[in-house]
């Protein structure tokens, strides 16, 4: 192994051909609590209480709604099968030894830095918490807390363990993205030694793990809490709370999703990019080396972040926001319920669990979808990874639409509206439609066979400044597209809504926000399988890594370049989808605070109204405006910057005497006049 003294004077001698490895840097590998007190419990002891704890799920899921008890079978039934992923993942070999020791060094770093970031966000937490308790035994009650005689303390203890609850949900959905994608990177890697269909199999697959526990734990929780308070409260019995205001006594179980959501995006994104900047500023611009090559020692750190940027932050992220609009659509399903006189208005509580519930059984066919060839000779021509993505996604849309327009009969027809499910179901079919759009843009934006990267790579080639200027040209121009879509969602969902036929006491249609909400359902109807394609991204990146350091043959790196480039995209694409979706919930939790506000008051809100559907599209298109404006004002100069460098470059090289004769730069000076 090289010595120290070689490596300051750079007199690499015999050496120079070695790969670098990382021998005996694994250290104790590092679980959360919550895990080693399990570990410590006998098999048998911890097959027992499994059992109970499930008879206990299903016993308060029965005393609440069968809607409940089908809604704990799909997520246990999920969470069976990714353990079976899990299983598959991990059967698979490693590779050989300088592999492994790559992988050990990104699974060390990436643990240690999980450690770190959730111990400090779980003791955030634990304050946030006393606060919250403080403020609830201190703040007034509300008119539905008095009519129930839900008491101060007991509604502070009630949102304290859901923002505990939420919190800790959180964290298990981020830890479990990094744990899969820390064993399968160095898989994918050895897979792709053999065929690049196997090596895309496993990457689907480890994020389909994902992506699958991520989604069932959201729902699972909320279901868990919906069920515990309905037993517990007695609601619905005589002098107790209604059953249209128990969504409000989950707000928190959103709030601790949140909280951990906006803090692990923050650490891992900015761990994540400082490394990425760092690794490629100095290896590939300063010293000229490929990317990932071994030599540089920012290599690991750069890896390391795309697990916990990439993974554990996104499957947080996307676990907040699937939380967030459950909890939102649970609320106004109950109120537009409530003041329509429904006579079972649980089917529109329930509906978005339901919903989610068929998102998982449908992604789970479309991750099962994407399988391996017969033929695992590596020389054989590749497939477009994109397309096989695209082609599962293609069949949980249709499964989507299909469970959306079953689950909406089921759930939301009334016989005093007998069409209303019709146009709910319709604007389901807007927010499924919107989310494939999403995809669409984001693919066209950021893929590498579309007008738009090819622009920014042609403009690389005059230069950083032109470079930069058409990347953030395009960046500006690629928010109109998203926020047209958005717009034309909210007004056509809103619409359909408030044509359903629902009215309240005194005949005026009620069911427009609803309408909104079951149409960021429709959105998110998919997530599970959106999430296995986020998930994608950082394990083929980190397998290409691993490739790279470990010196492979060109052949293998090819793939994981493919794989990679793929990846890219399918990570951009779960942004835009997660900004889509949260763009949708935003203007149902704009509406459920002003209801809040309005009870607190106890009078209506009167002043500026975002919650007006107008108003928030138009708000919308204003800012969308200004970045469409600024984007069409930086493309041109880019374009235009373009053009000068190249006749700039023309001229110093048809007139080598330019250099040294003043005047004949006049000749230029004109032609760039006429040319701007």
């Amino acid at each position: 192994m090289m010595i120290d003294d070689d490596v300051e004077t750079g007199n690499l001698g015999p050496y120079q051909e070695r790969p670098r490895i990382f021998p005996n840097m694994r250290s104790k590998p590092y679980n959360p609590l919550i895990f080693r007190v399990f570990k410590r419990i006998n098999v048998r002891v911890l097959f027992i209480l499994l059992l109970l704890g499930f008879g206990g799920i299903f016993y308060i899921g029965a005393r609440t709604s069968p809607i409940i008890v089908f809604v704990f079978t799909v997520c246990i039934f999920s969470f069976i099968l990714s353990i079976y992923l899990t299983k598959w993942v991990l059967s698979k070999d490693e590779g050989p030894p300088e592999m492994v020791q790559i992988s050990d060094a990104i699974r060390d770093g990436a643990e240690g830095f999980f450690r770190t970031q959730y111990s400090t966000i779980s003791k955030m937490a634990l304050l946030l918490a006393l606060v919250i308790l403080c403020i609830y035994l201190f703040r007034s009650t509300t008119p539905q807390q008095e009519s129930s005689g839900l008491g101060r303390s007991t509604s502070a203890y009630i949102t304290v363990a859901a923002f505990l609850l939420g919190a800790l949900c959180s964290g298990i959905a981020g830890y479990v993205g990094m744990w899969v994608s820390v064993r399968a990177n160095v898989r994918v890697s050895s897979a792709a030694r053999r065929s690049a269909r196997e090596a895309l199999q496993i990457a689907v697959r480890a994020g389909g793990f994902s992506a699958l526990v991520v989604v069932g734990m959201a729902v699972i929780g909320i279901a868990i809490l919906y069920a515990t308070f309905y037993v517990w409260l007695g609601v619905d019995s005589p002098g107790s709370m209604k059953v249209t205001d128990l969504p409000l006594l989950l707000v928190g179980y959103g709030f601790g999703a949140s909280f951990v959501a906006l803090f692990a995006q923050l650490g891992g994104g900015i761990f994540t990019k400082a490394a990425d900047v760092g690794a490629d500023l100095v290896g590939k611009v300063e010293q000229g080396i490929p990317e990932d090559d071994p030599r540089n020692p920012a290599v690991i750190a750069d890896l390391v972040g795309d697990n916990v940027g990439d993974c554990a932050a996104r499957g947080a992220d996307l676990f907040e926001s699937i939380a967030a609009e459950i909890i939102s659509a649970m609320i106004l399903g109950g109120t537009m319920a409530q003041r329509c006189k429904i006579e079972d208005p649980s089917g529109f509580i329930l509906f978005p669990l339901v919903v989610h519930s068929f998102d998982l059984v449908i992604s789970s066919v479309g991750i099962l979808s994407i399988r391996g060839t017969r033929d695992s000779s590596a020389k054989s021509p590749m497939e477009d990874p994109m397309a096989i993505l695209q082609k599962g996604y293609s069949i949980t849309i249709f499964l989507a639409v299909l469970t959306f327009v079953a689950s909406t009969y089921w759930m939301l027809y009334t016989e005093q509206a007998p069409s209303a499910w019709i146009h709910f179901a319709l604007c389901g079919l807007v927010g499924i439609i919107t989310a494939y759009f999403f995809v669409w843009i984001t693919k066209y934006y950021t893929d590498y066979k579309h007008g738009p990267v090819r622009a920014l790579a042609l403009a690389s080639s005059t230069g950083h400044g032109t470079n930069i200027i058409a990347g953030v040209s395009l960046g500006l121009e690629a928010t109109a597209l998203p926020v047209l879509v958005i717009s034309v969602s909210i007004i056509s969902a809103f619409w359909l809504g408030n044509t359903s036929g629902l009215v309240d006491e005194a005949g005026n249609p009620t069911g427009g926000l609803f309408g909104t909400a079951v149409a960021t359902m429709g959105m998110l109807s998919t997530a599970a399988y959106v999430l296995t394609m986020d998930m994608f991204g950082p394990i083929a990146d980190n397998a290409g890594g691993i490739v790279e350091m470990s010196q492979q043959p060109e052949s293998v790196r090819e793939i994981t370049d493919v794989l990679d480039a793929v990846g890219n995209t399918t990570k951009a694409t779960t942004k835009g989808f997660a900004i889509g979706s949260a763009a949708l919930a935003s203007f149902l939790l704009f509406s459920a605070y002003m209801d809040e506000v309005a009870t607190f008051a106890r009078e209506p809100f009167t002043q500026v109204d975002i919650a007006i559907p107008e108003v928030f599209v138009g708000g919308l298109l204003g800012s969308m405006l200004i970045f469409l404006f600024s984007a069409w004002a930086c493309s041109a100069v880019g374009r235009t910057a373009q053009e000068v460098v190249k006749e700039v470059r023309r001229q110093f090289i048809e007139r080598p005497g330019i250099m040294v004769s003043i005047c004949s730069c006049t000749s230029f000076f004109y032609y760039a006049l006429v040319l701007l």
